[in-house]
């Protein structure tokens, strides 16, 4: 059995033997905060941040693979929610098919969810489209790329540059699929029952390429046509967006799947704050690019920005993925919310954490009559208890209250 490390998300650092080439990996690849121990040789202090889930460093001067664990706060069950959630708000991916409340660790349900949606997706066989071809043959399929011809086979006939579409199972959707599966493979920590059902998957997607790590997964649009795959999809791209593999100097590598809790938590909360005003007239973008100054020098991008029927934002919106501590909030949150009000010329903005010790609180800045809200949800509660908070956040951000709460 290789080396183990547990540790758990923002908990207090420990102290553990660790050799100095991977306790070195660990620092400067931005996993967990990793420095040597002052006091004794050969051992390093580790502390894990918001990103979860466990990497895997192998050194050929190693006599075995370092593996570092790390547990999510949250229960398992609610960070499915979350992420199924900021996937696809309408996704049934996260309806209780796969058992997550037996595990600790995020490795395995997420391997069990995406062998469970890559099947789904492909009960019906292997979806099949038109892809456009470009290639050098024998005989005249398509059309003659006549540029490509001239330039590349000036005064012979044969080959022939040409071009034309193919109707085949190598495509966008496939290859995404496919990606996953083989990423999930590679890692340590998936059952060895989950393995045997993604090898099986793999088979069936055998005659698809694989995308090299380190180019840009293939574009796909949802359509009719691909519907049955849409959810494997929303799936497969967070395994992809979480996985890590990289050589570093010296021969080492990386392989790991993490979660940032951080960006999980914004995603969620702007996602679900878009879909209660969906169909209310008025536009959630998220991320939306802003200046502060006439100059357009100083950049900001609020987390959510809503605008109303008239296209003149009404609210903006920072999710912040913490609990209040003692002496509260952090004070450089409310200056970061007021720049955004004083850019966006609102008169109110809102802060939404993870927990707190009230569900609302409010500040008013002086001299400027602008209010600050901060708002607290617990992630320890169920599922609908969550989104009737972020409903009751909606309903603070205009007069007009958004039209429903966000469905489970």
């Amino acid at each position: 059995m290789s080396p183990v490390v547990e540790l758990v998300e923002h908990a207090p650092a420990v102290s553990v033997p660790v050799p100095d080439v991977i306790g070195r990996a660990l620092a400067v690849g931005d996993i967990v905060d990793a420095a040597p121990d002052p006091y004794t040789p050969g051992r390093w202090s580790l502390r894990a941040g918001s990103k979860v889930g466990a990497v895997t460093v192998t050194a050929p001067c190693a006599d075995e693979p370092f593996t570092v664990r790390v547990t999510p706060k949250v229960p398992i069950a609610r960070l499915f929610f979350l992420l199924g959630y900021s996937l696809d708000p309408k996704g049934t991916w996260r309806d209780g098919e796969v058992e997550v409340a037996e595990h600790r660790d995020l490795l395995p349900p997420m391997a069990h969810a995406m062998e469970r949606q890559v099947d789904r997706a492909l009960r019906q066989g292997l979806l099949q489209s038109y892809r456009a071809t470009e290639e050098s043959a024998l005989v005249v399929r398509g059309r003659i790329r006549e540029a490509e011809q001239i330039r590349r086979r000036f005064g012979t006939i044969l080959p022939v540059e040409v071009a034309h579409d193919e109707f085949t199972t190598d495509i966008a959707e496939n290859r995404i699929l496919r990606t996953a599966v083989d990423r999930l493979l590679r890692l340590p920590g998936v059952p060895r029952e989950v393995r045997r059902r993604l090898l099986h998957q793999r088979s069936r997607l055998a005659d698809v390429t694989v995308v090299v790590r380190g180019r840009q997964l293939p574009a796909w649009q949802p359509t009719r046509l691909n519907a049955r795959y849409h959810h494997a999809l929303h799936l497969a791209h967070a395994v992809l967006d979480g996985w890590s593999a990289e050589h570093a100097p010296g021969g080492l590598r990386i392989d790991g799947f993490l979660v940032d809790m951080n960006k999980l938590f914004e995603d969620f909360v702007t996602v679900a704050l878009r879909d209660t005003f969906a169909g209310s007239g008025h536009v959630a973008r998220l991320q939306d690019p802003h200046h502060l100054d006439d100059a357009s020098a100083i950049r900001m991008k609020p987390d959510f920005v809503l605008y109303g029927p008239d296209r003149v934002p009404c609210a903006v919106v920072d999710a912040k993925y913490k609990a209040e501590k003692r002496g509260g909030y952090p004070d450089a949150d409310l200056y970061q919310i007021l720049a955004y009000c004083t850019a966006l010329a609102l008169r109110e903005g809102h802060l939404v954490y993870a927990k707190g010790n009230a569900s609302h609180a409010a500040h008013h800045v002086r001299h400027a009559g602008i209010v600050i809200h901060q708002h607290a949800l617990d992630l320890d509660q169920e599922p609908a208890g969550l989104l009737t908070d972020i409903a009751e956040v909606a309903g603070r951000l205009t007069p007009v209250r958004a039209h429903s709460t966000p469905s489970v």
